[in-house]
């Protein structure tokens, strides 16, 4: 049977209901678990950290909404996810971590093998916690780490704190998607998040809608996006004080990169079957069979299909 989703949104979940949840979990049987906002006894919330701790196949655990309510529920989770090695995405937005919970939970999240996307937001995290976020964004090649991050709603976290993500971020060579959203980050942290997109190689997304921005920190970000190559191809300004203006001209700098990314991928695209089609022709004309040019690096290999066409494989040597 392949893996199922449940999702339960908002709900009081009975024992019967926990019961099979677990069952599920421990058959395999369980690739997405969403309990948003859901409300259940301690006693059922250790019982699903015990079968979530050696679930095989859950890819994606929701548990936003005060799911994890207290610090010893925190302390289960994060000796759940000691244990598993499945989890890929991890929701806890709206959970009441503070950065004390965020430690407790720490070093499994460090450690996870498989984890790529954490969403943070309204978690009532400050500067603590963003030392500790940083280590899950290492530097270029030192391991991986994670690809999507969101710390909406987090009104804790100082400049201070801000501007040693925007360095974790610059150096990442994992991070591709950055949810800030509803921070009271202003433009000073705009512009410290400004330099982190344009050092970064990899990030596409950059969520800064309601942040209190102004024209002045537009102004840098169209500079940036105007001036130097980067990955970016998202850029979200709503709910500042940005004139329609400049949102509309950052946009249409990130669409028409993207549309010559587009092109210049097609014409490479077109040069690879124009020399397909040369090579075939020029092999029609030595008697029908493959023959492709010499790779000190490679060895080519003579195979027949069962409709006696002659085909070429290309094995590295």
């Amino acid at each position: 049977m392949l893996p199922s989703s449940i999702q339960i949104s908002g709900e009081p979940l009975s024992s019967a209901e926990v019961r099979d949840i677990c069952r599920g979990l421990r058959d395999n049987a369980v690739r997405l678990l969403s309990l948003r906002g859901c409300r259940l006894c301690d006693r059922d919330f250790a019982r699903i950290c015990r079968a979530l701790a050696g679930a095989s196949s859950l890819a994606q655990l929701n548990l936003n909404l005060g799911v994890v309510s207290s610090p010893g529920r925190v302390k289960q989770l994060a000796e759940a996810l000691r244990v598993n090695r499945s989890v890929q995405s991890l929701f806890l937005h709206g959970s009441p971590l503070t950065d004390a919970g965020l430690a407790l939970l720490n070093p499994a999240l460090a450690l996870h093998p498989a984890l790529v996307a954490l969403d943070l937001g309204d978690c009532m995290l400050g500067d603590e916690a963003i030392n500790l976020i940083c280590g899950l964004l290492p530097p270029d090649g030192a391991k991986s780490g994670l690809k999507e991050l969101t710390l909406s709603a987090n009104p804790g976290i100082t400049p201070k704190g801000w501007s040693r993500l925007a360095i974790a971020v610059a150096h990442s060579s994992q991070v591709r998607v950055l949810n800030l959203d509803y921070n009271p980050s202003g433009d000073h942290v705009a512009g410290m998040l400004a330099v982190a997109v344009a050092s970064s190689r990899t990030l596409e997304v950059l969520d800064l809608e309601g942040t209190g921005l102004t024209n002045q920190s537009a102004q840098t970000l169209l500079d940036m996006v105007e001036n130097y190559p980067t990955a970016l191809r998202s850029l979200v300004l709503t709910e500042n004080s940005i004139s329609p203006e400049l949102q509309q001209q950052i946009c249409d700098l990130l669409s028409e990169g993207e549309e010559e990314e587009e092109a210049a991928a097609g014409g490479d695209s077109g040069r690879v079957q124009d020399r397909e089609r040369d090579g075939e022709l020029s092999a029609r004309q030595r008697g029908g069979s493959w023959i492709c040019p010499s790779d000190p690096g490679s060895q080519m290999v003579l195979m027949t299909s069962g409709l006696g066409e002659s085909l070429l494989a290309e094995t590295e040597m």
